[in-house]
């Protein structure tokens, strides 16, 4: 469940949780994620009570580069919205989006931000450009610089479901496979505001490379195991 604002108001957190105790009944077996900007420990703990199991909130890029890309709230308060959940007992999902002007020291840096965090979820998104945007016109990174990316957060993160998530088609194109032998899970079909890779063709894509779907996860998520 996702909406499209600084943060959630009281009215927004009784509905998103009324919703969630609707769905948790209908559905006894399904994951819930939630997105919804900034949160707090009180929101979290109502979101957790009504049964919610996952809060994303990436923190997108380090604590340095963070200024140049967004200005209406800081690094630190990405930081304590992803530590409210955890306070909550609800699971992390938390990233980055790589190809924005950053630096590899600056990929380091919160690849291990992350790690402190421990989250359990790490989307690794690439730049989709989007025309009219700060970013519209923006080349994509060497593909060989995005899977070092997710190499590197698959090493620092052990324990993470490394996820290679939006904008991975532009960014790796033909060789976007390649991603399976860092990232335990990939996105496909869209990504809320851009069309992504479609089932079929995700699954035709990792069966050629060798791996598996593990059908026994949710279906939000498209696990591929090696044989």
């Amino acid at each position: 469940m996702v909406t499209s604002a600084r943060g959630p108001s009281g009215r927004d957190i009784a509905h998103l949780a009324r919703a969630a105790r609707l769905i948790r009944t209908a559905h006894p077996g399904l994951e819930l994620c939630v997105s919804l900007g900034l949160l707090g420990d009180p929101e979290a703990r109502t979101l957790r009570g009504a049964g919610v199991d996952f809060v994303n909130h990436n923190l997108n890029t380090s604590r340095r580069f963070y200024p140049e890309i967004c200005t209406t709230h800081t690094y630190d308060d990405r930081v304590e919205t992803v530590r409210s959940a955890r306070r909550a007992g609800l699971s992390a999902c938390s990233g980055v989006i790589v190809g924005m002007g950053e630096t590899d020291d600056d990929l380091i840096d919160v690849a291990f931000a992350l790690r402190s965090l421990e989250v359990e979820s790490l989307p690794v998104n690439f730049l989709h450009p989007i025309d009219g945007t700060p970013l519209g016109r923006r080349e994509p990174p060497p593909v060989e610089r995005c899977l070092r990316a997710l190499a590197l957060f698959r090493l620092t993160n052990p324990a993470a479901d490394v996820r290679a998530a939006g904008g991975r088609e532009r960014a790796l194109a033909d060789r976007q496979g390649l991603a399976l032998f860092a990232a335990s899970s990939i996105f496909v079909d869209g990504y809320l505001t851009t069309p992504g890779q479609v089932p079929l063709e995700a699954r035709r894509m990792i069966e050629r490379f060798g791996f598996t779907v593990d059908l026994e996860r949710p279906a939000a998520v498209a696990l591929a195991s090696r044989g």
